[in-house]
């Protein structure tokens, strides 16, 4: 039998478990004067600035940070149709990464306690350096995985050694070149957003998918 090409694809995955939050809250107020409209919110941006300061030199968050104030008005409607006085409005969003849940849960339950304050993200994620470290060993025993493929289909053909010719991301291995590729490695990640959250760091999955090509003889 002469030399016989072998395509094959290879996946892993792992699960990790998330050790950051990042973490959006809006400030905003209302009101028929501009001023203290725009004074209280600053004054409330202010005090949750001060607790991020705090975790921050605690190591519980490891960095943070703020928008300016944005301010607008409008004229609403009521139910009878008649346009009301011009009601001002303000608004302040911050951002933050916790790397401790539990100071997380504390910062959340302490904010939520004010009215004029709105969580409107918490997202789940591994750091940096664990997402690269878990990114290289998934995509090594992804390649694993495809090599035991492309060797179990060589032995059922009698065929004695396996050499790659071809090791690529799924996808970049088609036929038509043109097509986008899906990522060699994808995270799902928990992520939550409205009026309930969980703070229980989940389990993140990483997954890789790779394509090779084998000559086997």
């Amino acid at each position: 039998m002469s030399d016989v090409v072998i395509t094959v694809r290879g996946e892993s995955n792992a699960r990790v478990r998330a050790e950051e939050a990042a973490v959006r809250v809006t400030v905003s107020t209302d009101g028929p004067a501009r001023g203290p409209v725009v004074e209280r919110a600053q004054e409330r941006a202010a005090s949750v600035q001060d607790g991020l300061v705090a975790h921050l030199r605690s190591g519980e968050v490891s960095e943070w940070s703020s928008a300016r104030v944005s301010v607008w008005s409008d004229r609403p409607w009521n139910n009878e149709g008649a346009q009301l006085p011009l009601v001002h409005h303000a608004a302040v969003e911050l951002s933050a990464t916790f790397t401790d849940a539990g100071a997380l849960s504390w910062w959340l339950g302490d904010v939520a306690e004010s009215d004029d304050v709105q969580v409107t993200a918490v997202e789940w994620r591994l750091s940096p350096t664990t997402r690269a470290r878990v990114e290289r060993e998934v995509a090594a025993d992804a390649v694993h995985v495809a090599v035991e493929r492309a060797t179990a289909y060589a032995d059922a053909l009698g065929l004695a050694s396996v050499s790659a010719v071809e090791i690529a991301d799924a996808g970049l291995l088609a036929a038509h070149p043109e097509t986008p590729a899906p990522l060699g490695a994808r995270m799902m990640a928990a992520s939550a957003s409205g009026p309930s959250f969980s703070l229980q760091p989940p389990e993140i999955v990483v997954t890789s998918v790779v394509e090779g090509r084998f000559r086997a003889e």
